[in-house]
């Protein structure tokens, strides 16, 4: 125990430093290594999406490939998260990067080959050793909802029908009835040369497998089958509850199959799907799969109203039923909170980092349990913003390294320029109040503190809703957690709140600071204080 707490010590004195230093001349971050508590985490980890054609280019084309990847990772995690020379993420989640015609890619061609734009099998080897080397889990987007319409699949089934060929195993690969009879609750496109419509909820370019069929079932599977052996450690499910569009208990039926399929073949696969619905609709899928957590997200979502100087009693109230419903349908089960991704707006855009407001919004969800997403470019301030136009392509600008990276925003993009964040990487690294190294910061604390990722989680309830808390505990080690999100300092008495036994800070991140006197905590402006002790 006083190993652990000497460990412990080291790094909190670590993260209170006012910043990193950079060494004269050489680009590097200088800090004595801290060491952390040695425990598991499991899959209890913050992950870091990448929109793989917009992040790094490594060959000079404009787009974001493997090997961009590949060149990025010492940034993400040299291997050491607790140098202070990267940001300290744990695991990486790529949008799809398998052959298609669209600059999304999420309209397969073939799952078993790599999009030449992004690279090879060769490449994407290299970033799974690459990954695995410095401890980070790898996760592929994997769209098997529906395939490209030039899917050799879909061209059989085409066929087939064309045909009339019954025999053939692909004629019910596909969604499909006779035109007139299909039903009226989804969407269904002709198929030039027969009678027949095919289901396509999405685009006529995206036809909807029959997950009825086994071999439908036994090709997918062959899919996870092939990226789990070559090193991949888990995955994102695309579209998830619309396997069986407006039949929620088949999808489920389906995840927990496949789900069960994947962890015999590899028990700690992580596994995370898109549900974007309530938490009412996403509950049933608990007992199988990760969910997104969609009411937590975009501007509306409990972060950033909480952010906003909102309830932040809500906020930990909202995240401690959801921790409960996941954590009784699957012990270990986690909580993915998010702000934003690649189909929605980007925080920068709502969230005011002058006021504290993005600050705030990371501390709430990235001190929280399971494993957090974090959206390439959140950590600068990246913005983009739908607004008028016909795709998703404004939500998914070109990372600004600063450094020559020549990566191109996607070819559909309208998003004004004029309004995009001006500080790059490159500019941020050597600044000590970035956004940046506010984000290397606050991951640290978190690393410093893993009763937070997977410990117990009790919520408090403040009478000052726009500041609140919990209290979380593993292993001996209890830590309570304060959020201001005003615009004002407030006081909060522990002893009136039962908490007199949190007789220390031990660290705290935002605007301001926090000062303990006599049982009663001062905590400035959208600040974050941590007590933590040992029993």
């Amino acid at each position: 125990m006083k190993k652990m707490k000497k460990r412990l010590a080291s790094l909190l004195a670590f993260c209170l430093l006012p910043c990193f230093a950079l060494a004269e001349g050489a680009g590097e971050w200088t800090a004595d290594v801290p060491q952390i508590p040695d425990t598991d985490v499991g899959n209890d980890i913050v992950f870091y999406e990448i929109f793989t054609p917009s992040f790094s280019d490594s060959d000079g084309d404009g787009v974001g490939d493997l090997q961009g990847v590949v060149n990025r990772l010492d940034y993400l995690n040299d291997g050491d998260p607790t140098s202070g020379r990267s940001l300290g993420i744990d695991g990486i989640w790529l949008t799809p990067v398998f052959l298609s015609p669209s600059y999304h890619k999420y309209d397969v061609k073939d799952y078993m080959t790599i999009d030449p734009a992004f690279g090879d099998m060769e490449d994407l080897s290299a970033l799974i050793e690459g990954c695995h080397r410095r401890n980070i889990r790898l996760i592929l987007d994997l769209p098997i909802n529906h395939t490209g319409y030039d899917h050799a699949w879909f061209q059989a089934f085409a066929e087939a029908h064309r045909t009339g060929d019954t025999a053939s195993p692909y004629y019910d690969f596909y969604v499909w009835a006779r035109d007139g009879e299909q039903p009226k609750d989804r969407t269904f496109c002709a198929l030039s040369g027969t009678d027949i419509v095919y289901e396509a909820n999405f685009s006529p370019s995206m036809p909807e497998l029959d997950f009825e069929n086994p071999d439908v079932r036994e090709a997918v599977l062959q899919i996870a089958e092939y990226y789990l052996a070559l090193g991949v450690d888990g995955f994102r499910f695309d579209a998830a509850k619309y396997v069986y569009l407006n039949d929620g208990p088949s999808s489920v039926d389906f995840w927990n199959w496949y789900t069960g399929k994947i962890r015999e073949i590899r028990e700690d696969a992580y596994l995370v799907a898109e549900v974007w619905d309530n938490d009412a609709a996403v509950k049933p899928y608990d007992p199988y799969v990760n969910c997104f957590a969609f009411q937590g997200a975009q501007s509306e979502g409990w972060i950033a109203k909480a952010a906003k100087a909102g309830n932040v009693n809500r906020f930990t109230a909202a995240v401690a039923e959801r921790l409960t419903a996941i954590r009784e349908a699957r012990p270990d089960g986690q909580l993915a909170l998010f702000i934003a991704n690649h189909d929605m707006d980007r925080a920068a855009g709502y969230l005011t980092e002058s006021a504290g407001q993005i600050q705030m919004a990371a501390n709430l969800y990235l001190l929280s349990p399971g494993s957090p997403f974090i959206y390439y470019g959140e950590e600068i301030g990246l913005k983009g913003s739908r607004g008028a136009a016909n795709s998703d392509a404004n939500r998914r600008l070109a990372m600004r390294w600063g450094d020559g990276d020549g990566v191109m925003d996607p070819a559909e993009t309208t998003y004004d320029m004029q309004n995009q964040t001006k500080n790059t990487v490159y500019d941020q690294i050597r600044s000590e109040g970035s956004l940046y190294s506010y984000y290397k910061r606050l991951l640290l604390l978190r690393r410093a503190h893993p009763e937070i990722a997977h410990g117990s989680y009790g919520p408090l309830s403040l009478p000052d809703t726009k500041a609140g808390g919990f209290v979380c505990a593993l292993e001996g080690r209890e830590t309570l957690v304060l959020h201001n999100t005003s615009k004002k300092a407030v006081q909060i008495s522990l002893s009136d709140l039962g908490l007199a036994r949190f007789d220390a800070i031990s660290a705290s991140i935002g605007l301001g600071e926090a000062r303990l006197a006599d049982g009663t905590v001062t905590l400035d402006a959208q600040t974050t204080v941590l007590f933590t002790i040992e029993h």
